[in-house]
Order: structure tokens, then C-alpha cells, then sequence
């Protein structure tokens, strides 16, 4: 059969789309449609990232291509090159527009990007090329943004534990006649015991995986390309195909999810991943369906090997909480970006690049983050995330810091995580209130605190622990702003106490005093 004249559907894949079962295949004629990937400069540098984040995606990229030929799905692929003088191009609309004049497609066909600002250049390119654009549904997730919307009409709040027990009735998960196995919902309160004092134990090694070939050449093409990109390629051993995610589950919920829920807000000094899974790479580039994650921790909790409280709350991490952001992005987008509640403008400290801070949990956590592009979500959210928000850390600068720093970050994820949850920025959208906290948090959750230069107790003097300081800083600014929020009154009660004695006056010079000192 030849070949007609015109391409039929150019139909793109993204770096993040890799999945086997996609919508991008549904209907395609090799003879007719071509696939379409690109590596892009533009993707990599705009935010300078990670070395172990750029190796992650361009390694399943290439290994995608490799399977999708090998079955009969030739690809038109825009690999980087060593010198960047050889390049394709530097930017999706380059690469699409050359596309486009060379093959004259009918139709662009792709699925709903993981980024509105793709979604917009997509848009743009089809209309400056005057041809159609069709947006499919990404069939990974279990929520369409259409049923996100449909939920999120005409409600004044927008709680994730509302849209989790829709979630579990539609999709039967955890259910009993209607009911929620066990008689809760939400088992939260066995999930939050920081370890013994001798600490954790002896954890397993994490699940690793030798670098191919493939793999191999990426990873000189980073180093070679991007040496000055943050981060270390020392310790990369991520998945980058299904079959290799798979098994990263399998070991998960074999080893880790009877212990992942009791400990899972805890911290221990040079444990980067204890019992959490690290499975949200594979989620988020489409190497791992989320729907198998769901099915195998549900079966371990039916066949005896893990509690209930551990299963409940991985399951609703992945049909709550990870549905529920990513239905908060595409309805809220663009104007989601834009916020910034408490009108924070502070520009990002160096050691959030370099780790390099007297404050321990802080270089604990970024010590992590620069060998791994990983912490868990407690680092994340009450240590650097807190300390971010109290001092002040423009909220989307923050989100740019973790699209660069993070390898599972992708922008729907990221941004409402980040600007969102973490900071607060939407002044309440995802999150009923600011999660902020002082030293003590932190050292009730890790051994932190032991050795540490700072006391966690103390806000002003030598021995201040700056994230104690910030705490009582920032709810004293935004005191006027807080006063409503009835999950705030306790610590307002303090401040006000603060202000009654005077010691509100010392924390805001020594809290001033850091922030001179921290200017990039």
C-alpha cells in the first residue's frame, strides 16, 4: 500500500506520557499516522535540572521509542546530541512547526499534556498552522477533568476527603456494602508515630537497577552536556521501563507497606527513603499504572501482610490526594499560578541549591534531594517547605526550585503541591490552612535536633532555630490574615501572648537579621 501523500494524524508524545495503553495509539495505521517524540533543550533548561531528572526522562523516552519499534510503531525521534550545534531544534514549537511543513499533517493529535504551558503552545502552533487539534483524555488517571469539574462545580470548598470518598464508592476500593472497610474512612490517626529512639532499624537496601546500555549513553550525554546542572548521577539506579517498575512495586509492598503508614511521617538522619515507595517517578512518567499500585496494596491488606492503616493511606495518596491536585490544576489553570496569598517575594537562599546550612534537617533534606532528586513528603512539606513559607520564599519561584530539584515533579503535580499545599499561595484552595510548625515539630519526627548548632525551643539569640523563628514571624505578620481560619486560633493565642510580653519585637529583628543574611 503506498503511502498517501498527506499524514493523516501527526500524533506527539511527551516525555511524560509513556504509557503502553495510551489513547495515542487508539485508531493508529503506521501507514497514515506518524509518532512523533522529541528530547528539547527548552524542556531541560528553563528551570536548570536535576542531572538524575534529566537521565530519568530521556532513559524511558529512548527506551519507549525502542519497545514501540521493535513492535511494529516506527517514531519520529529528536534524540539531544552531545553538541548542542546539532540539534534538532531548541524548542517543541520549532521541532512541531518543521514537522508540520515537512509531512502536512490533517490533524495533531495528543493527550491532555501534564503542563498547561505545553497545552498553550499546542494550541498556538495549530492555529498558525490553521490545522485541527485534537486533546485526548489521559486514560491513566481514574478522574477525567471533565468529572473533576463536574465535582468541583458550585462548591465554595474544595476538600480532598469529599473527593476521596466519592473516589473509593465509584471505583469500589476498600468498600463493604457501601461502607469503608474497617468502619473509617481515614486511618491517619495510626499513621504518624515517629520512630524509637534508637531509631528505624536496619531497612533494606532500596530497589536498584543496572544501567543498559541505553541508560549508559544518557548518562554521558548529562554529563557531558549539563555538568553544571545540580545534583550527582553517583546514585542512579531509578526505573526507566514498565517491566523494571513493576518489580519496584512488587518489592514495596512485599517489604515496605506493612511499615509505611505507622512511620510514614517520620525522618531519620541519612535515611533518604525508608518505607515510602519512591514510586511516584513511575506514576508520572506512565511507566507504572496507578490501578495496579491500588490492586497490589489492597491485596496485601486482604491476604494478611499489611495493616489496614497502611494500605488506606497509600491508597489514598494515589486515588485522593494525587486525582484530587491534578483536577485542582486543569480546573484552576492559568490564573493558579498567579496566586500568592501572603505576597511572599523573598528570592530562594543558596543553600536550596547547594545544601550548604548550619541548620540540620535542612542539609539533611537537601542532602538527599542532591543525591537522590528525592525526600519524602515530609521533608518536603515541614522542613523545606515550611521553612520556604515562613520566610517567606516567593510561592512560585518555590515550584520552579522543585520542578528543577524533584524527579517526579511535573508541573500539574508540582505546582499545586507546591504554590498550593506547601505555601499556601492559594490562600486555602488545597489546603485548610498554612502547614507551618516550629523546631519542635521536627524534632518530635527525627533525630534532627540531636547535635544540631540550633535548639528547636528557642526563637531568638545564637541558638535560635530559624525555622522556630520564622514560625512565630510569620503568624505575626500575617496575623490580620489568619484570624479567620478557625484551624488557626491555638497559635494565634500565642502570638498574641508574644506580643503581651514583648518577645514578638526580638523574634521579627532576628527574623530580619536572617533574612539579610540569606539574599542569594
Amino acid at each position: 500500500m503506498e503511502r498517501a501523500s498527506r499524514l493523516r494524524h501527526l500524533r506527539i508524545i511527551f516525555g511524560d506520557q509513556l504509557d503502553r495503553n495510551s489513547a495515542i495509539f487508539d485508531g493508529y495505521d503506521p501507514q497514515q499516522d506518524k509518532l512523533w517524540m522529541s528530547e528539547v533543550e527548552e524542556e531541560i533548561s528553563y528551570v536548570p535540572s536535576h542531572k538524575q531528572r534529566i537521565v530519568l526522562f530521556l532513559s524511558a523516552m529512548r527506551h519507549f521509542r525502542a519497545e514501540l519499534e521493535e513492535a511494529g510503531k516506527p517514531v519520529r525521534y529528536h534524540p539531544l546530541q552531545a553538541d548542542r550545534r546539532h540539534d534538532s531544534g531548541k524548542s517543541f514549537r520549532d521541532l512541531i512547526s518543521q514537522t508540520i511543513k515537512e509531512d502536512r499533517p490533517e490533524t495533531i493529535r495528543v493527550v491532555l499534556p501534564g503542563d498547561f504551558r505545553v497545552k498553550k503552545v499546542l494550541e498556538e502552533i495549530a492555529a498558525e498552522h490553521d490545522i485541527p487539534l485534537e486533546i485526548l483524555p489521559d486514560l491513566h488517571f481514574y478522574c477525567t477533568v471533565n468529572e473533576f469539574h463536574k465535582f468541583a462545580k458550585g462548591r465554595k470548598t474544595l476538600l480532598m476527603e469529599t473527593f476521596y470518598r466519592q473516589m473509593r464508592k465509584k471505583h469500589d476500593l476498600l468498600m463493604s456494602d457501601g461502607k469503608p472497610v474497617g468502619g473509617s474512612w481515614n486511618y491517619d490517626h495510626d499513621n504518624r508515630e515517629p520512630f524509637p529512639k534508637n531509631g528505624p532499624g536496619k531497612i533494606g537496601h532500596p530497589t536498584s537497577f543496572q544501567h543498559d546500555e541505553i541508560t549508559q549513553e544518557v548518562i554521558a550525554l548529562v554529563e557531558a552536556r549539563y555538568p553544571k546542572h545540580p545534583g550527582s548521577l553517583d546514585s542512579f539506579a531509578l526505573p526507566v521501563t514498565p517491566g523494571q517498575a513493576s518489580r519496584m512495586l512488587s518489592d514495596f509492598v512485599r517489604w515496605h507497606l506493612p511499615d509505611f503508614g505507622r512511620f510514614e511521617d517520620a525522618m531519620w538522619t541519612d535515611e533518604p527513603f525508608l518505607h515510602h515507595s519512591r514510586l511516584s517517578t513511575c506514576m508520572n512518567l506512565k511507566l507504572l499504572n496507578p490501578r495496579d499500585c491500588v490492586a497490589a496494596a489492597i491485596e496485601a491488606y486482604q491476604d494478611g501482610s499489611a495493616p489496614l492503616a497502611s494500605v488506606e493511606g497509600f491508597v489514598r495518596q494515589i486515588v485522593g490526594w494525587r486525582e484530587f491536585i491534578r483536577g485542582v490544576y486543569w480546573t484552576r489553570m492559568p490564573d493558579y499560578a498567579e496566586l500568592n496569598y501572603f505576597e511572599h517575594d523573598q528570592p530562594i537562599p543558596s543553600f536550596f541549591w547547594s545544601g550548604q546550612t548550619e541548620m540540620q534537617c535542612v542539609r539533611q533534606s537537601m542532602k538527599h534531594v542532591l543525591e537522590h532528586g528525592y525526600v519524602h513528603h515530609i521533608h518536603r512539606l515541614m522542613v523545606l517547605g515550611n521553612l520556604a513559607m515562613t520566610y517567606g520564599m516567593h510561592p512560585y519561584e518555590f515550584h520552579q526550585w522543585h520542578m528543577a530539584m524533584y524527579l517526579d515533579a511535573v508541573d500539574w503535580v508540582s505546582l499545586t503541591n507546591t504554590l498550593g499545599m506547601s505555601q499556601h499561595g492559594d490562600g486555602g484552595v488545597v489546603g485548610t490552612k498554612p502547614y507551618c510548625s516550629t523546631g519542635n515539630y521536627i524534632d518530635k519526627m527525627s533525630n534532627f535536633c540531636h547535635g544540631c548548632k540550633y535548639h528547636p525551643k528557642k526563637a531568638v539569640g545564637d541558638e535560635a532555630c530559624p525555622i522556630t523563628t520564622f514560625y512565630w514571624d510569620f503568624l505575626d505578620r500575617h496575623y490580620d490574615r489568619l484570624q479567620n481560619n478557625q484551624r488557626m486560633k491555638l497559635q494565634l493565642k500565642h502570638v498574641e501572648r508574644k506580643r503581651d510580653n514583648g518577645e514578638i519585637e526580638a523574634i521579627r529583628q532576628h527574623a530580619d537579621h536572617l533574612r539579610k543574611a540569606w539574599q542569594p
